[in-house]
């Protein structure tokens, strides 16, 4: 006996957790949630300084690696992707960014009817619960927990004394009007604790709505169609294969990566391409895996014995434990800590419309996504690109549903994009060689005595990586030989099938990428509810 759903959504990330949620609000439909890894409620996703230990390895994580990077100097990069419920709102550093009205009025100039910033703006506020802002731009009593940092970091007045000696604007909301300027982020969290997208759409609703079963440790490895219509899916849990059935809908929301390569597995693609593999074309799409985009991201790592920072040291360590029993009587201090806690938008160009770089200002020095740990204290500053010309794609390594995804973002591809980035790196470098954050520094590590564009561009090659937004490998478009799905997310050709994540986007947007995905779930649930009354 098969389980039949009305809708059966793969994937509980961002989008997935919101769009499962929101649908099964009515106790009318029924709705299953496919989920690859855990639950998501242990302390390792709920404590907000325990997420290095979940960037830089196996927990709660995919890990996946990248294709050898022609751009940078054939490195391997690393993609660290969520792999629990709440997805990579659960590992992820917690900064609440919705991008650039431009971003969304881009969409919709591309044909995307219904998501320009006026139409996507409701879905930001109707997601949001933000503890501190309030007025045109933020909402109130969403599931998703937005506030300050409870940190008490004093690093983060420096920071803006800094920006301030440099001549850059402090902004107090990059989710307003304005983006341009420096400041201190707003995080998802509640309390000092994560509030991932499951914590927010899923956990609450497990043991009260009848009509909602999740099902986690289960990974997709194919959708099942009746000729052109999706009707199901099929999934292995520990050791069993096993089916779900979809009446209405399977939505697939598994992530830039997953969601391309779950299509694929079930053949739709590029059909040569499937052929290569062995796997019968269910609908030639060949848009599927390409136009992946992703922000190329440089790290400036200082040391310091201010005693403020993370790191490994006695002092460091002590602090740790220190910090640990403070978090857990009062839920504040450094454990509460998202690491990234400061940043901002910046235009390298002042003849540019929209900031074009992002800074990530972090309370512990970072090597290689953390993967590299060393010995001492200090800080590091993220710059990333937000907009880069560069496109890449993901592909098929096997027909083996669990083997990764070839993944590859093309970094620093096009010669634009390494140019804006050294205009970035100089302006990055003018904030630390401001006094406030000069006095800090004990030294640079991987930037001493770079000084001329060639010296920069060799070193961006060296050290450049991933910031973690991948997108836009089933991208949403009209009269576009790439597009996979419409503008209501169905995948075009096929019935009974939608693409619900970051993988519809059809182009980058500037900033952090999960608030954004969480909207294309609550939008991707009310045309799906306005498509039932109708």
């Amino acid at each position: 006996m098969t389980d039949t759903f009305d809708f059966v959504v793969v994937g509980g990330g961002s989008g997935g957790c919101a769009v499962a949620s929101r649908l099964s609000e009515d106790p009318n439909t029924s709705v299953a949630l496919l989920e690859a890894g855990g639950s998501g409620d242990n302390w390792v996703v709920t404590t907000p300084g325990a997420l290095i230990l979940m960037v830089s390895g196996k927990v709660n994580n995919w890990a996946f690696d990248t294709v050898p990077q022609a751009g940078l100097n054939g490195r391997i990069g690393y993609q660290p992707r969520g792999k629990t419920l709440g997805g990579s709102s659960a590992i992820n550093a917690m900064v609440y960014i919705r991008g650039h009205r431009q971003d969304y009025d881009q969409w919709a100039s591309l044909g995307n009817t219904g998501w320009s910033y006026a139409d996507v703006l409701p879905y930001f506020k109707r997601s949001e619960d933000n503890e501190e802002l309030d007025g045109e731009y933020h909402g109130k009593g969403g599931p998703l927990h937005v506030s300050g940092s409870r940190s008490d970091n004093p690093v983060r007045e420096t920071f803006l004394q800094a920006a301030r000696e440099a001549q850059f604007r402090i902004r107090e909301d990059f989710n307003a009007d304005e983006q341009e300027g420096l400041g201190t982020y707003q995080v998802t969290q509640k309390n000092g604790e994560r509030w991932s997208a499951a914590r927010g759409y899923i956990h609450p609703f497990m043991a009260t709505r009848a009509n909602l079963r999740v099902e986690t440790n289960a990974q997709a490895t194919r959708i099942l169609f009746e000729g052109k219509r999706a009707v199901g899916v099929e999934f292995r849990q520990g050791k069993e294969i096993r089916q779900i059935r979809a009446r209405r809908e399977v939505i697939l929301s598994a992530g830039a990566f997953q969601t391309p390569q779950l299509l694929m597995l079930s053949g739709v693609g590029d059909s040569a391409a499937l052929a290569k593999h062995g796997i019968e074309s269910r609908h030639h799409l060949p848009g599927v895996g390409q136009n992946l985009q992703d922000h190329p991201d440089f790290v400036f790592g200082f040391t310091s014995d201010a005693p403020h920072f993370a790191g490994l040291s006695f002092g460091g360590i002590a602090r740790i434990f220190k910090g640990i029993a403070q978090y857990r009587r009062e839920r504040r201090g450094p454990m509460t800590s998202n690491i990234a806690e400061c940043g901002g938008f910046l235009k390298t160009r002042p003849d540019l419309d929209v900031p074009d770089i992002q800074l990530h200002f972090c309370m512990a020095m970072v090597s290689d996504h953390g993967r590299k740990p060393r010995w001492g204290t200090g800080f590091s500053c993220h710059v990333c690109l937000l907009r880069p010309k560069s496109k890449g794609s993901v592909w098929l390594q096997s027909a083996d549903p669990f083997a990764a995804p070839a993944i590859d973002p093309n970094f620093l591809g096009e010669e634009a994009d390494l140019h804006a980035m050294v205009a970035g790196f100089r302006m990055t470098r003018r904030l630390l060689d401001a006094p406030a954050l000069k006095a800090m520094q004990t030294s640079d590590v991987f930037t001493a005595g770079v000084e001329s564009d060639d010296d920069i561009k060799k070193t961006l090659r060296q050290y450049v990586d991933t910031v973690y937004h991948p997108v836009g490998t089933c991208k949403m478009g009209v009269n576009d030989s790439l597009a996979v799905v419409d503008p209501k997310l169905k995948v075009y050709g096929l019935e009974g099938l939608r693409v619900v994540d970051a993988s519809i986007m059809p182009t980058l947007i500037g900033g952090n990428t999960n608030a954004p995905t969480i909207m294309i779930g609550e939008k991707a649930a009310d045309m799906i509810k306005a498509e039932m009354r109708g």
